[in-house]
């Protein structure tokens, strides 16, 4: 474990916290695999029945880490999520494909199948990157100061890697989202279905953990054919199928970046997406 990523555990409930506020949690590749051992840890603990994942500070996550000191996308790292060559030894899309197959649609994916119940307590923003970990939790808490959007159009990308967006929110929604790239209120959220209760800033984690640990009085092999099934359910609407061919438009359109502009993401930069929409 690193310090990016604080464990605990309390009564059966694994709470996993990212642990990078002075940068709004953003998530680079070392709180990435910090995070799968966490969650690795908690699946493999026999007294842990459900886990919670929050964000230390004012924010859940601002997304993926793309101006921070600690950006590391050019550094190597073991390969969990799939099989697949080193990014650092590649050039161009291959070395972009091979990086975001791992690190993030790769990562969600295997995260989304953690036997165990997951949920996300979100305050302030959860932004992108930051929609990505709270859609592979099962249940999401929020507090009443949380806000969300995925304003990566704005690179002239068609939404996060983990496309979950039509499943999550409904393709409507999911369009409007998209299109305008604003934040949404957690009130929205609640509407939309995306998230599961709203409390009291304050009470986040004491409510978060009074559902967990509800959760947790269940038959663990009970929560974990019933997580199956609902999964299994989402698939068959073609969530999994729908990914995968977002995921190449999402990479196409890094190409016609690096064709057309000064980089892969179309000239953005972190603060230019923060003014637009992020977390301050």
């Amino acid at each position: 474990m690193t310090d990016v990523v604080r464990y605990e555990c309390r009564d059966g409930v694994a709470l996993v916290t990212m642990n990078r506020p002075e940068y709004r949690n953003a998530q680079n590749s070392a709180m990435t695999y910090a995070l799968d051992d966490a969650f690795t840890r908690a699946v493999d603990d026999v007294e842990v029945r459900v886990i919670v994942l929050a964000g230390e500070g004012k924010h859940f996550s601002a997304g993926h880490d793309i101006g921070s000191p600690g950006r590391d996308a050019d550094e190597s790292f073991d390969r969990r999520a799939v099989m697949w060559w080193d990014h650092t030894t590649r050039e161009g899309g291959d070395r972009r494909f091979a990086r975001e197959s791992e690190v993030y649609l790769g990562m969600c994916r295997r995260w989304r199948e953690i036997p165990k119940p997951m949920i996300a307590s979100v305050q302030g923003a959860c932004i992108a990157g930051g929609l990505m970990l709270a859609w592979v939790c099962d249940l999401i808490v929020a507090a009443d100061d949380a806000f969300f959007a995925d304003p990566v159009v704005r690179m002239g990308i068609p939404g996060v890697e983990y496309f979950a967006h039509p499943w999550v929110l409904g393709p409507r929604a999911a369009k409007e989202v998209l299109f305008t790239g604003e934040r949404f209120d957690v009130h929205q959220a609640r509407e939309w279905g995306m998230v599961s209760r709203v409390v009291p800033r304050a009470e986040l984690e004491q409510r978060t953990l009074e559902l967990a640990g509800k959760i947790a009085a269940m038959p663990s092999f009970g929560l974990a054919l019933a997580k199956k099934a609902v999964n299994q359910a989402e698939d068959l609407m073609g969530l999994r199928s729908g990914m995968d061919s977002v995921f190449g438009l999402h990479h196409f359109a890094h190409a016609h970046n690096a064709e057309t502009s000064t980089d892969s993401l179309g000239g953005q930069t972190a603060r230019s997406m923060r003014d637009g929409n992020g977390a301050r």
